[in-house]
């Protein structure tokens, strides 16, 4: 007869809280989706004034804010007072670094309904999104749910444009005249890398309804138009483009047959010595696993994709032609997979 190892209780009191999961996510919702952080100002706020100008009832909303102060989402002072925290913060509009969208975007209410399917999904490794609503998912999204398209959008532009700015002080581009960002969304990565380098000269290749967003400065009449050149078009079918550098970013997270055909297509529009740079999240090696695994779970239950680890990015890498040099950290979520295309 063995006997089980005593529980510590740190251990229970953890797996409590981590299965209560779902109450910090609804918090952070909640205090996004009332505003709370941008009612907030610079000096600590009694929960009456905050509930006037918020239109929200005193008693509950000292409940949400108690509850997100136990995770360091604002801070309770002193006479029923909070005020807000480095994370708080983050949840205003007008932040910086806003987090906002992408709080609401994860917590959309089709969220609550995929994520209790997570067993079918690990059973059947595929999505179970259709099977919720009856479409794939991003025909749902534009088609059913207008509302969470317009979150999705928000959160993705924020998301690109603080990354695009990590992205273009990391890069070097030294003997680079020429970019191609392939399925860069709004071109805000060539965006910034134009703004940097003068005699540069971009394409952003992209979907035709995307490419007709592109931000202001890349389009007709914009302040880098004379050296940007907007390409409509699937990269999985063809990328009909040669330059010196060819961007992949955070667009290798479908099944592993269309990021090979991304990748061969990368290789047969390039010249041999061409340097290919993919920048990806990864589920290992990487500060941020938790957000990353957790959006990598994501993936598998509304698209049937995957983030990639350090070792399936470069193998796929290597078997579409190209030789992978080097991989480095872009920032805490981001790593930068160097490379050029096999002579």
């Amino acid at each position: 007869m063995t006997t089980a190892p005593a529980t510590s209780p740190q251990a229970a009191m953890r797996l409590r809280e981590l299965v209560f999961g779902a109450a910090c996510a609804a918090a952070v919702r909640a205090a996004a989706r009332l505003g709370v952080a941008d009612a907030l100002g610079d000096t600590p706020a009694s929960v009456t004034d905050l509930a006037a100008a918020l239109d929200t009832e005193p008693r509950p909303l000292r409940r949400l804010l108690r509850a997100l102060t136990c995770y360091g989402i604002f801070a309770e002072t002193t006479d029923d007072r909070f005020e807000h925290t480095e994370m708080s913060r983050l949840l205003r509009e007008d932040a910086p670094n806003s987090l906002r969208y992408i709080s609401l975007w994860c917590t959309e209410p089709w969220t609550w309904e995929a994520w209790p399917k997570l067993d079918e999904a690990v059973r059947s490794g595929r999505n179970v999104f259709p099977e919720l609503f009856g479409k794939e998912f991003f025909d749902y999204l534009h088609s059913d749910a207008g509302d969470s398209a317009k979150v999705f959008d928000k959160a993705m532009t924020t998301s690109s444009r603080q990354s695009a700015k990590d992205f273009a002080e990391y890069l070097d581009l030294t003997g680079v005249d020429s970019v191609v960002d392939i399925g860069g969304g709004q071109g805000h990565v060539l965006a910034s890398l134009l703004e940097k380098h003068p005699a540069l000269h971009g394409t952003l290749l992209d979907l035709p309804k995307v490419v007709a967003g592109a931000d202001q400065r890349l389009q007709d009449g914009g302040e880098f138009s004379a050296r940007a050149r907007l390409v409509s078009g699937d990269c999985r079918a063809d990328i009909p483009v040669r330059a010196d550098l060819y961007i992949i970013k955070n667009i290798l997270e479908w099944d592993d047959e269309s990021t090979r055909r991304t990748l061969a297509n990368v290789v047969a529009a390039a010249r041999p010595g061409a340097r290919v740079v993919v920048v990806e999240n990864l589920v290992d090696d990487s500060p941020s696993m938790r957000f990353t695994t957790a959006m990598d779970l994501m993936l598998l239950l509304n698209v049937g994709g995957a983030k990639h680890s350090r070792e399936s990015l470069v193998r796929l890498m290597e078997e579409a032609g190209l030789d992978v040099a080097d991989v480095r950290p872009v920032n805490p979520y981001l790593h930068a997979f160097e490379a050029t295309v096999r002579s």
